[in-house]
């Protein structure tokens, strides 16, 4: 029974302090900057159904349309109208509310992509110039900015 208790005791000395500091390592800390992000029964089925990565951009994109409105996409997408990044992920906001989704992003990785990383910079509390600088150094390789440029 002895022995028993001095495991115990153990466990809790060693393994429980190791367990506390893991927590606050969480993958989708945020340094305190929250994400606001559409419910996923507000999605339509096929942004239900694809990868986390791509839904979550979607669920960005309704509740955050300003940061994504702020970086351009470099897919080649302004060729089919395209003027931001937030273009890839909703086509049209109606006078009712009703969000007219654009599919692009369900196939397009590079949308995705950037998305995410603005995600990442507005948790790491960057400013809408830094995001759209970030955003231009690392993904203006690609290709084509779907945005005009600013004068």
């Amino acid at each position: 029974m002895k022995h028993s208790h001095k495991r115990l005791i153990i466990l809790l000395v060693v393994v429980l302090p190791i367990l506390s500091l893991l927590s606050g390592c969480s993958v989708n800390s945020n340094n305190g900057n929250s994400l606001k992000m559409a419910s996923m029964s507000d999605m339509p089925s096929e942004i239900q159904k694809a990868p986390a990565t791509v839904s979550e951009a979607y669920r960005f994109a309704v509740v955050n349309p300003d940061a994504l409105k702020n970086v351009p996409c470099y897919c080649g997408c302004g060729a089919v109208g395209h003027t931001s990044n937030y273009s890839c992920f909703v086509q049209e906001v109606k006078s009712s509310g009703d969000i007219v989704f654009d599919q692009h992003a369900l196939g397009c990785s590079l949308c995705v992509d950037i998305a995410q990383n603005v995600m990442h910079l507005t948790q790491d509390g960057k400013t809408p110039q830094e995001i759209r600088a970030q955003i231009n150094q690392t993904f203006s390789q690609y290709g084509p900015s779907n945005m005009v440029p600013v004068k």
